[in-house]
């Protein structure tokens, strides 16, 4: 019984869980992102300017967050920087376009700046592009 209620974990479970965070979290957000790029020009007309530079550069910031920072989140390269770019967009969509409702409209959101913010403190892991490379 003393293991199973043991706060004691190995690296091998730390590495794993990360890779498990990091697969899930890219994952899931690619879909996000891949739908703006391939849409750009039907969502261009009535997404949010939320950084007061017109709606087409702010739809293509959160293209190249949630698309190609995703990528790169799940590849593990530049986890912390990717998770910090991500780590913005998400406060946007929580607490500007849901206008902070954490737990209605913006759980999702919530949801997802969570896992961010862990994946931000705890690095990539060594199983990732990160780890093999020593950063």
């Amino acid at each position: 019984m003393k293991k199973l209620i043991s706060t004691h974990y190995s690296d091998f479970a730390f590495n794993l869980s990360m890779l498990i965070m990091r697969l899930g979290f890219g994952i899931l957000m690619i879909p996000h992102g891949y739908d703006k790029l391939v849409h750009f020009a039907q969502y261009r007309k009535d997404f949010m300017n939320f950084l007061g530079m017109g709606s087409a550069i702010s739809l293509a910031l959160v293209v190249f967050a949630e698309f190609f920072c995703s990528i790169f989140l799940v590849m593990g390269l530049f986890t912390r920087l990717v998770a910090a770019v991500l780590l913005i967009e998400l406060f946007v969509v929580v607490f500007e376009a849901h206008k902070g409702q954490v737990f209605g409209d913006g759980e999702h959101g919530m949801l997802f700046l969570t896992g961010i913010i862990a994946i931000i403190l705890l690095g990539a892991g060594k199983v990732s592009l990160d780890g093999i490379l020593g950063k």
